[in-house]
């Protein structure tokens, strides 16, 4: 066939043309013409296909079946593109048949993936997960079949319209391939996700990242974005090195971000404002890394009653020492990211905090500042105007990071200290809040300030006991504590009355324990109010009997409750058992006026 023919050449420049329309014109086009330059370029394929069918006579068959496959997939794209997704399918769809016979030779396996790919991404805008799963898995089977059998760098199908001195460099046909490749492991990760085939999902996200750069094919933002998403998976399954390594490339790449300039001034102030927002998004990933590492170690470290096992302390320590130097150097090897220059960046980023569970508290002091750094970059751009419930969430981790940093605190007066700095920054929010536009977050706030005045209570009357008697200032103390404690604990419940004031007679599951909590803790409290009058002392000792009684009688009306108060319950029983003779005792002590 005279390839070199008038019709040919005319037939590439319509070819390039169109393309150009598709991918570069479109963008100018006006809000008013959405696909103006879309529907110029498909006009223009249309042309070339027939162009392609008069010359068929004399043609090679295979050949001219070829270059009509490329000018579907073309077509199909386009169709799809413009949300005609039936249109694009029988595009596609044809060009997979024309395709079909020669799919693994160098010239079509390309173009017959990215088909595959994009019948993938058509049936997942359909919601047709499965039948997406189908067309993905098989375009990532041709791939791995073609680099076994053949492994050649493959034609691209914009050179099926190219004259022999355009056509590409190996080089740039390999680099295109595996960029279609990437796209397919990019769209399995989340079909994966969608079905919750987590580990899967994380898996092949994994792979396209670190393709994505060994290739460059990929934007900052979205990168950095995808690489911070995957740190939260490697986080839930407790894989704080791979979480790191995932956050401290997210970081690297996203300072890439701020290096491109954008084209207008005012399209520049909303990439601003997008870039501050992922920004904030990031460390906000990086908050949650530092809590979590802290939170897990804590769990690691605690006894009985929440405090620092201090034989576990030890042996922790020492089995550490023996594990340091023999597993970083292998986990790393597993999870690294990208060419020499970003690896040194990254590696770095990472030395800036550490992976390991923290096991005294100048150890998780520098984790915790880490964090706390994070969450004055995360507040910069999440304030409370605009952004209410995404400040308040960040506050609520600030105040979680204190709590666990005051768990490895020996110091009793320090660790108070601590809890008093949650009240600050958690008060101020509560009494700006709501409850009617946030009933959620306000009942959030209102049983971590109780646990917290709760938790104050309990450590000074600690440091009491410790001099040997509570003096009056610190009875003073305990009584003001208790009795906040007391009140947020009020407030939580009274939350959970219908219009008319009533309490639930059965509560639903996700305020069950909270509740059941709450009532425990509020009995706890009245038995611990210290006054020298020994009416007022019966009387609270009279309020702790109802509380743990309301505790005790709901449990033998919802026996389903049961298992998730076991310990307050016993408890519970155990003080209905002591409370009223300790009351008759006082009582009898009173004389015949009570």
């Amino acid at each position: 066939m005279a390839a070199a023919g008038g019709w040919w050449a005319e037939a590439c420049e319509k070819f390039r043309s169109a393309r150009t329309l598709s991918a570069v014109e479109s963008r100018k086009d006006p809000e008013s013409e959405p696909y103006r330059s879309k529907y110029s370029a498909r006009a223009l394929l249309q042309e070339v296909k027939q162009q392609l069918s008069a010359a068929e006579e004399g043609g090679e068959a295979r050949l001219l079946a070829v270059r009509r496959a490329v000018l579907e997939y073309e077509l199909g794209v386009n169709h799809t593109d413009t949300e005609e997704l039936s249109a694009g399918e029988e595009h596609l769809q044809r060009c997979t048949q024309l395709l079909q016979p020669h799919r693994l030779s160098p010239d079509c396996v390309s173009l017959y993936i990215q088909a595959q790919n994009n019948l993938g991404i058509l049936w997942s805008e359909r919601d047709e997960i499965k039948t997406a799963q189908t067309y993905l898995e098989s375009a990532e089977a041709l791939y791995n079949q073609y680099m076994k059998e053949d492994g050649n760098p493959p034609l691209d199908p914009s050179e099926h319209f190219m004259s022999e001195e355009e056509k590409l460099t190996d080089q740039e046909r390999s680099k295109r391939f595996e960029k279609a490749y990437t796209h397919t492991l990019y769209y399995l990760a989340q079909i994966y996700q969608h079905l919750e085939m987590t580990e899967k999902a994380a898996q092949y996200c994994h792979t396209t990242l670190k393709r994505q750069l060994e290739y460059c094919g990929y934007y900052p933002v979205e990168w950095a974005l995808n690489a911070a998403t995957l740190s939260q998976y490697y986080l839930s399954k407790q894989c704080f090195m791979e979480s790191r390594h995932c956050l401290a490339a997210a970081s690297v790449i996203f300072s890439q971000a701020g290096q491109v300039p954008s084209a207008e001034d005012n399209e520049n102030e909303q990439d601003q404002q997008d870039l501050r927002q992922r920004k904030a998004e990031i460390a906000r990933c990086w908050i949650k890394y530092c809590l979590n590492l802290l939170q897990s170690a804590r769990k690691l470290l605690e006894d009985d009653i929440g405090e620092m096992d201090l034989f576990k302390q030890t042996q922790l320590k020492a089995q550490r020492r023996i594990e340091e130097d023999e597993n970083e150097n292998d986990r790393k090897k597993a999870v690294l990211f990208g060419t020499s220059d970003i690896c040194d960046s990254v590696l770095a980023m990472e030395e800036k905090v550490s992976s390991v569970y923290p096991l005294d508290f100048q150890e998780a002091r520098e984790i915790f500042l880490v964090g706390q750094n994070y969450v004055q970059e995360a507040k910069e751009f999440f304030q409370v105007d605009g952004y209410v419930t995404d400040h308040i969430e960040i506050v609520q981790d600030h105040s979680a990071l204190f709590k666990v940093l005051a768990f490895f605190e020996e110091d009793y007066e320090r660790r108070c200290k601590m809890h008093k700095r949650r009240i600050d920054m958690l008060e101020p929010i509560y009494s700006d809040l709501n409850p009617q536009y946030y009933l959620l977050i306000s009942r959030q706030l209102q049983f971590e300030l109780a646990e917290t005045y709760y938790e104050m209570m309990d450590l000074k009357v600690s440091i009491g006991n410790r001099l040997e008697g509570l003096d009056s200032h610190t009875i003073k103390k305990v009584n003001s504590l208790a009795q906040l404690a007391i009140k947020y604990y009020e407030l939580f419940l009274d939350s959970l009355r219908d219009p008319d004031k009533v309490f639930p007679e059965e509560l639903d599951e996700d305020v069950l324990r909270p509740a059941m909590v709450a009532k425990f803790h509020i009995a706890r409290l009245y038995s611990k109010l210290i006054t020298s009058d020994s009416k007022k002392q019966l009387e609270n000792m009279q309020t702790s009997l109802e509380y743990y009684t309301f505790l005790i009688d709901y449990c033998e009306k919802h026996p389903d409750a049961v298992r998730v108060v076991e310990t307050e319950l016993e408890l519970s029983k155990e003080m209905v058992g002591l409370l009223p003779a300790r009351m008759e005792r006082l009582r009898a002590k009173l004389g015949p006026f009570v």
